[in-house]
Order: C-alpha cells, then sequence, then structure tokens
C-alpha cells in the first residue's frame, strides 16, 4: 500500500466518522425534541435509513437554529442542576434565614455558646 492509497483510507475513514457523528447529533436532536409528533419523528427516522445524505442536509438546514437552542437549553438545565447539587451537597445557602436556623439549632443542642450564636447571627446578616 503507497501513500496515496494509505491518504485516500484516512480521507474515507474522515468522512465516515463524521457522517456517523452528525447522523447520531441529528437522531439525537429528534427524539429530544419535544414538540414533535411520534409520527414525526418515526418519518424523520425513515426518511433518514432510505435517503441518509438527504435527510441529513434537510434536517440540518430545517431544524438546524431549533437544534442549537434545544442544546443550549439542556446545557443551561444541567448546569443549573449541578449547581443546586453542589449547594446542597455544600450545604451552603445564600439565605440569611436558613443560616440563623442552623445555626439556633446548634444552639438548641448545645454544640455552640450563645456568644458563637450570636456571632454567626452577625455574620449571616451582614
Amino acid at each position: 500500500m503507497d501513500l496515496g492509497d494509505f491518504l485516500w483510507s484516512l480521507l474515507a475513514f474522515y468522512f465516515i466518522f463524521f457522517y456517523f457523528m452528525i447522523l447520531f447529533r441529528v437522531i439525537g436532536d429528534l427524539f429530544s425534541d419535544k414538540e414533535a409528533s411520534g409520527l414525526t419523528k418515526t418519518l424523520w427516522l425513515i426518511f433518514l435509513l432510505f435517503l441518509p445524505f438527504l435527510a441529513l442536509f434537510i434536517y440540518l438546514i430545517t431544524k438546524g437554529p431549533e437544534m442549537n437552542e434545544r442544546a443550549i437549553a439542556r446545557a443551561q438545565e444541567m448546569n443549573a442542576a449541578q449547581q443546586d447539587y453542589i449547594r446542597s451537597v455544600a450545604g451552603t445557602s445564600d439565605d440569611p434565614t436558613a443560616k440563623i436556623a442552623k445555626a439556633h439549632e446548634l444552639l438548641s443542642s448545645g454544640a455552640i455558646s450563645q456568644a458563637e450564636f450570636d456571632a454567626l447571627k452577625a455574620k449571616a446578616l451582614a
């Protein structure tokens, strides 16, 4: 196998990989579209099976901006969920009422003194 054959094989592999990457992105977007009916999704899948390149190009042209909006919305939802999880695990809250309530629980259980409670309360209200 000479260098030319190797380069053509590499180029063919690249295009096959690129095709599957776009195909999976389109199929993933198709199933994540909450506005599309089951019949619409089925018709798109049949179209993708029988005329794959044409169907990919038409889907990208017609639904491209919506794909981007859905991807951004999913990323924002995931980021918000991650931030909520981090806040819940860390136990930190920006709410001064929650901080004072937690400090009061510690005071009631005897874990902290009145002076420490007053300092935590002042810090939460600051």
